[in-house]
Protein backbone atom coordinates (compact mmCIF):
# COMPACT_ATOMS: atom_id res chain seq x y z
CA UNK A 1 0.00 0.00 0.00
CA UNK A 2 1.00 3.62 -0.62
CA UNK A 3 -0.22 7.08 0.32
CA UNK A 4 0.25 9.08 -2.88
CA UNK A 5 2.84 11.32 -1.19
CA UNK A 6 5.87 11.29 -3.48
CA UNK A 7 9.08 10.62 -1.56
CA UNK A 8 11.58 11.15 -4.36
CA UNK A 9 12.11 11.98 -7.99
CA UNK A 10 13.81 9.28 -10.03
CA UNK A 11 14.80 8.78 -13.63
CA UNK A 12 14.54 5.76 -15.87
CA UNK A 13 17.98 5.63 -17.49
CA UNK A 14 17.59 2.39 -19.40
CA UNK A 15 14.64 0.35 -20.71
CA UNK A 16 15.87 -3.05 -21.91
CA UNK A 17 13.49 -5.37 -23.77
CA UNK A 18 13.20 -8.81 -22.17
CA UNK A 19 12.27 -10.47 -25.45
CA UNK A 20 11.97 -9.98 -29.18
CA UNK A 21 8.27 -9.16 -29.46
CA UNK A 22 5.43 -7.29 -27.76
CA UNK A 23 4.55 -10.26 -25.54
CA UNK A 24 7.71 -9.59 -23.50
CA UNK A 25 8.17 -6.88 -20.92
CA UNK A 26 11.13 -4.67 -20.12
CA UNK A 27 13.82 -4.32 -17.47
CA UNK A 28 14.05 -0.74 -16.23
CA UNK A 29 17.10 0.79 -14.58
CA UNK A 30 16.18 3.71 -12.34
CA UNK A 31 18.34 6.26 -10.56
CA UNK A 32 17.02 7.57 -7.23
CA UNK A 33 18.06 10.46 -4.96
CA UNK A 34 21.18 9.91 -2.86
CA UNK A 35 20.39 7.75 0.18
CA UNK A 36 16.90 6.88 -1.09
CA UNK A 37 17.63 3.15 -1.22
CA UNK A 38 19.36 2.89 2.18
CA UNK A 39 16.33 1.19 3.77
CA UNK A 40 15.22 -0.75 0.68
CA UNK A 41 15.68 -4.51 0.39
CA UNK A 42 15.47 -6.77 -2.66
CA UNK A 43 11.83 -7.59 -3.31
CA UNK A 44 10.52 -4.39 -1.74
CA UNK A 45 7.71 -2.52 -3.48
CA UNK A 46 8.35 0.90 -5.01
CA UNK A 47 5.71 2.78 -6.99
CA UNK A 48 6.84 4.37 -10.26
CA UNK A 49 4.39 7.00 -11.50
CA UNK A 50 1.75 5.29 -9.39
CA UNK A 51 2.42 1.72 -10.55
CA UNK A 52 3.61 -0.72 -7.87
CA UNK A 53 6.81 -2.49 -8.92
CA UNK A 54 9.29 -4.87 -7.25
CA UNK A 55 12.95 -3.99 -6.79
CA UNK A 56 14.89 -6.83 -8.45
CA UNK A 57 18.42 -5.45 -8.07
CA UNK A 58 19.97 -2.72 -5.91
CA UNK A 59 23.13 -0.65 -5.91
CA UNK A 60 22.71 1.51 -2.82
CA UNK A 61 26.05 3.28 -3.21
CA UNK A 62 25.10 4.45 -6.70
CA UNK A 63 21.40 4.94 -5.77
CA UNK A 64 20.33 2.71 -8.67
CA UNK A 65 17.77 -0.09 -8.77
CA UNK A 66 16.08 -2.22 -11.41
CA UNK A 67 12.55 -3.54 -11.89
CA UNK A 68 11.00 -5.92 -14.40
CA UNK A 69 7.72 -4.69 -15.90
CA UNK A 70 5.45 -7.07 -17.78
CA UNK A 71 3.91 -6.45 -21.18
CA UNK A 72 0.50 -6.31 -19.47
CA UNK A 73 1.65 -3.51 -17.17
CA UNK A 74 3.26 -1.63 -20.06
CA UNK A 75 -0.02 -1.81 -22.00
CA UNK A 76 -2.03 -0.38 -19.08
CA UNK A 77 0.32 2.41 -17.97
CA UNK A 78 2.21 5.30 -19.50
CA UNK A 79 5.65 6.78 -18.89
CA UNK A 80 7.27 3.47 -17.99
CA UNK A 81 8.49 2.26 -21.37
CA UNK A 82 11.39 4.63 -22.08
CA UNK A 83 13.98 6.83 -20.30
CA UNK A 84 12.54 9.79 -18.42
CA UNK A 85 11.63 11.24 -15.03
CA UNK A 86 9.36 9.29 -12.67
CA UNK A 87 7.68 9.87 -9.31
CA UNK A 88 8.89 7.45 -6.62
CA UNK A 89 7.17 6.25 -3.47
CA UNK A 90 8.27 3.40 -1.24
CA UNK A 91 5.55 1.18 0.22
CA UNK A 92 4.15 2.59 3.46
CA UNK A 93 4.93 1.08 6.85
CA UNK A 94 2.16 0.25 9.32
CA UNK A 95 3.23 3.13 11.57
CA UNK A 96 3.57 5.76 8.81
CA UNK A 97 1.49 8.91 8.61
CA UNK A 98 -1.24 8.65 5.99
CA UNK A 99 -0.60 12.07 4.46
CA UNK A 100 -2.50 11.42 1.23
CA UNK A 101 -5.04 8.60 0.93
CA UNK A 102 -5.00 4.80 0.65
CA UNK A 103 -3.36 3.95 -2.68
CA UNK A 104 -2.89 0.40 -3.96
CA UNK A 105 -0.38 1.14 -6.73
CA UNK A 106 -2.66 -0.46 -9.36
CA UNK A 107 -3.32 1.85 -12.30
CA UNK A 108 -7.04 1.78 -13.19
CA UNK A 109 -6.82 3.68 -16.47
CA UNK A 110 -5.20 6.42 -18.49
CA UNK A 111 -6.36 10.02 -18.63
CA UNK A 112 -5.41 12.80 -21.03
CA UNK A 113 -4.35 16.30 -19.97
CA UNK A 114 -6.83 18.78 -21.48
CA UNK A 115 -5.62 21.95 -19.74
CA UNK A 116 -2.57 22.91 -17.68
CA UNK A 117 -2.33 26.61 -16.96
CA UNK A 118 -1.45 29.01 -14.12
CA UNK A 119 -4.20 30.34 -11.88
CA UNK A 120 -2.82 32.80 -9.33
CA UNK A 121 0.13 31.18 -7.56
CA UNK A 122 -1.05 27.68 -8.50
CA UNK A 123 -1.79 25.74 -11.67
CA UNK A 124 -5.06 24.21 -12.84
CA UNK A 125 -4.78 20.69 -14.19
CA UNK A 126 -7.71 19.28 -16.14
CA UNK A 127 -7.82 15.65 -17.19
CA UNK A 128 -10.20 13.84 -19.54
CA UNK A 129 -11.12 10.56 -17.88
CA UNK A 130 -12.44 7.43 -19.63
CA UNK A 131 -16.07 6.44 -19.15
CA UNK A 132 -15.36 3.35 -17.07
CA UNK A 133 -13.71 5.50 -14.37
CA UNK A 134 -16.00 8.55 -14.45
CA UNK A 135 -18.52 7.21 -11.93
CA UNK A 136 -15.78 6.84 -9.32
CA UNK A 137 -14.71 10.50 -9.44
CA UNK A 138 -16.41 12.94 -7.09
CA UNK A 139 -16.14 16.59 -6.09
CA UNK A 140 -13.62 16.88 -3.22
CA UNK A 141 -12.82 13.20 -3.58
CA UNK A 142 -9.33 11.75 -3.97
CA UNK A 143 -7.59 10.57 -7.12
CA UNK A 144 -4.03 9.52 -7.87
CA UNK A 145 -2.36 11.07 -10.94
CA UNK A 146 1.03 9.57 -11.85
CA UNK A 147 1.29 8.39 -8.27
CA UNK A 148 0.40 11.73 -6.67
CA UNK A 149 -2.56 11.92 -4.25
CA UNK A 150 -4.72 14.87 -5.29
CA UNK A 151 -8.13 16.38 -4.51
CA UNK A 152 -10.74 16.81 -7.24
CA UNK A 153 -12.02 20.40 -7.37
CA UNK A 154 -14.55 20.06 -10.19
CA UNK A 155 -16.12 17.28 -12.26
CA UNK A 156 -17.80 17.89 -15.62
CA UNK A 157 -19.64 14.84 -16.97
CA UNK A 158 -19.38 14.14 -20.69
CA UNK A 159 -20.86 11.59 -23.08
CA UNK A 160 -17.74 9.43 -23.03
CA UNK A 161 -16.42 10.09 -19.52
CA UNK A 162 -15.71 13.21 -17.53
CA UNK A 163 -13.26 16.07 -17.21
CA UNK A 164 -11.87 16.59 -13.73
CA UNK A 165 -10.11 19.69 -12.47
CA UNK A 166 -7.31 19.75 -9.89
CA UNK A 167 -5.41 22.63 -8.28
CA UNK A 168 -1.65 22.10 -8.03
CA UNK A 169 0.25 24.19 -5.49
CA UNK A 170 3.88 25.23 -6.09
CA UNK A 171 5.19 22.60 -3.64
CA UNK A 172 3.58 19.79 -5.65
CA UNK A 173 4.97 21.17 -8.90
CA UNK A 174 8.48 21.40 -7.44
CA UNK A 175 8.53 17.95 -5.85
CA UNK A 176 6.84 15.77 -8.47
CA UNK A 177 6.97 15.35 -12.24
CA UNK A 178 3.52 16.94 -12.64
CA UNK A 179 5.09 20.31 -13.42
CA UNK A 180 6.35 18.84 -16.70
CA UNK A 181 2.91 17.85 -18.00
CA UNK A 182 1.66 19.13 -21.35
CA UNK A 183 -1.77 19.26 -22.96
CA UNK A 184 -2.44 16.00 -24.80
CA UNK A 185 -0.12 13.97 -22.57
CA UNK A 186 -1.45 10.78 -21.00
CA UNK A 187 -1.31 10.16 -17.24
CA UNK A 188 -1.77 7.14 -14.97
CA UNK A 189 -4.95 7.27 -12.88
CA UNK A 190 -5.94 5.30 -9.80
CA UNK A 191 -9.41 5.86 -8.40
CA UNK A 192 -10.15 6.06 -4.69
CA UNK A 193 -9.98 2.63 -3.07
CA UNK A 194 -13.14 3.21 -1.00
CA UNK A 195 -15.12 4.21 -4.10
CA UNK A 196 -14.13 0.94 -5.75
CA UNK A 197 -15.49 -1.14 -2.86
CA UNK A 198 -18.68 0.92 -2.56
CA UNK A 199 -19.40 0.38 -6.26
CA UNK A 200 -18.88 -3.36 -5.87
CA UNK A 201 -21.17 -3.59 -2.85
CA UNK A 202 -23.93 -1.69 -4.62
CA UNK A 203 -23.68 -3.62 -7.89
CA UNK A 204 -23.13 -7.16 -6.60
CA UNK A 205 -26.15 -9.47 -6.80
CA UNK A 206 -27.93 -9.94 -3.50
CA UNK A 207 -27.96 -13.44 -2.01
CA UNK A 208 -30.77 -14.96 0.00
Amino acid sequence: MFTGIISGLGRITQAEALGSDASHGKRLTITAPAGYLDDVQLGDSIALNGACMTATALDRAAAVFTIDISAESLARTCGLDAPGAVNLEKAMRANDRLGGHMVSGHVDGLGTVSRFAPVGESWELRILTPGELARFIAYKGSITVNGVSLTVNQVADMADGCELSINLIPHTLANTTLGELKVGQRVNLEIDLIARYVERMLSAPKTA
